[in-house]
């Protein structure tokens, strides 16, 4: 932001600090702002703890893309066609095929991964593509909603998630708030969530101990699929109440930075995503009042992941650094004492 100051508006020394206030009011300054930035953060805790999970068993889920697109036109057309019954029924059936659509998905490259030994990244930017191109499709073809003035799937009707607080605080911000728990209880005080990290650690110690590293393999990513399309069900069911044919979101890649910047775990990962939400929801006012274009935002978090990166990097350069120092040693001590050894 400082870099883009002679940018915008000619150079103004004091543009940064405006800008950062203008962003920080914007996400925290009225109880609209902080429901608009717990709203933002909800999808994007939903796709870190899907790409966390994998982290912890070993596996890089970038598959959170697919995984939610996918969870989300499951949800928009089963919304659809049990729009007009009782929201008790309709309200269900929408989020249990949004989960089902988003776990089958993730399960996908968990079985290749299992059985053939393709490497999830692989599979999981392809099933993206895929993904991406299938939504397409149904939304301009079998899904699209007769009368619509553009290509869009017919409105979810009594499917849509309640709000229930400010504006737009619907209900799916709790499955967030529900999901984070769950998610450090599974991982550090159940036999599942050992074998999970056992598996990430070492699957062969994993295997000679009895484990399933495939079955473990499989479950994580399904699950991981099951958070995704929760998120891509919400935000159709809880924001928009229809899926556009061109439904742009980058909310699976963001769950990428959210995970790592979160360290994988569930409670780091809440807080995360709630900065990264924040930095959205404060991004309208930023663009008002300082002039600064909302996209500047994807470049902070950009720089966010570059010195995450960057730490890991120092990190494993110093570890080698000090591994190799421990040999010296050793190698030292060994020779000092095969000299004084008598022959």
């Amino acid at each position: 932001m400082i870099l883009s100051s002679p940018l915008i508006n000619g150079l103004d020394p004091g543009l940064p600090l405006s800008a950062y206030a203008a962003l920080v009011s914007g996400a925290f300054g009225s109880p609209d702002a902080l429901v608009q930035t717990v709203v933002s953060a909800t999808p994007l805790i939903l796709a870190g703890l899907a790409v966390g999970i994998g982290f912890k068993a070993g596996l890089f889920n970038i598959g959170g893309q697919g995984q939610f697109l996918v969870g989300a036109v499951a949800a928009a057309a089963v919304g659809a066609a049990v729009s007009t019954a009782g929201g008790v029924v309709a309200i269900p059936l929408a989020l249990l095929a949004g989960v089902v659509a988003g776990a089958a998905y993730g399960f996908i490259p968990g079985f290749l991964k299992a059985y053939t030994g393709a490497h999830e990244v692989v599979t999981t930017i392809m099933l993206n593509y895929v993904a991406i191109q299938m939504v397409g499709y149904l939304i301009t073809g079998p899904l699209r909603a007769q009368g619509a003035t553009f290509a869009r799937s017919p409105s979810v009707g009594n499917a849509a998630l309640p709000v229930l607080f400010g504006s737009n605080g619907h209900l799916g911000v709790l499955f967030a708030v529900i999901a984070v728990p769950i998610a450090w209880w599974l991982l550090f005080r159940t036999t599942i969530g050992f074998e999970v990290r056992t598996v990430g650690a070492s699957p062969d110690a994993a295997r000679y101990a009895g484990m399933r590293p495939r079955l473990v393999m499989m479950l994580t990513l399904a699950v991981g699929g099951l958070l995704a399309g929760l998120a891509g069900a919400g935000e159709i069911l809880g924001i928009s109440g229809y899926m556009p044919a061109g439904y742009s979101t980058n909310v699976g890649f963001d769950g990428i930075t959210v995970a790592l910047l979160g360290r994988a775990n569930p409670i780091g990962i809440l807080l995360s995503g709630l900065l990264l939400g924040a930095m959205r929801a404060g991004s309208n006012l930023m663009q008002i009042q300082a002039g600064v274009p909302v996209q500047v935002i994807d470049v902070l978090q950009g720089v966010i992941l570059f010195f995450l990166a960057a730490e890991l990097l120092v990190r494993r350069i110093f570890r080698i650094r000090a591994a190799r120092v421990q040999v010296d040693e050793l190698q030292t001590v060994t020779r000092s004492y095969s000299s004084q050894t008598p022959k």
